[in-house]
């Protein structure tokens, strides 16, 4: 467990040489891309302390609000991360 005293929570877990990261959200920006955006940041940032990055990514789950409204810039911020 990383960056947290509490035994029973962490945002991120290593476990036999898998890193596993908790649910990730974002309060920041007015649209679905930007938000996307931020959470994207925020899990380089996990990944990165866990010595690990999205290279290594064997799944993610994406949850939305809204799919017929979001879905698009979701998708294209995702796409651009996932190029980097």
């Amino acid at each position: 467990r990383m960056g947290t005293s509490n035994p029973r929570a962490s945002q991120i877990v290593t476990f036999n040489g898998v890193t596993y990261l908790t649910g990730q959200t974002s309060d920041v920006g007015a649209t679905a891309k930007e938000q996307t955006e931020h959470v994207l940041n925020k899990i380089d940032g996990l990944l990165a302390a866990a010595g690990t990055s999205k290279s290594s990514l064997l799944t993610a789950q994406i949850w939305l609000k809204n799919i017929s409204k979001d879905f698009a810039g979701m998708n294209e911020a995702w796409n651009s991360w996932n190029e980097r």
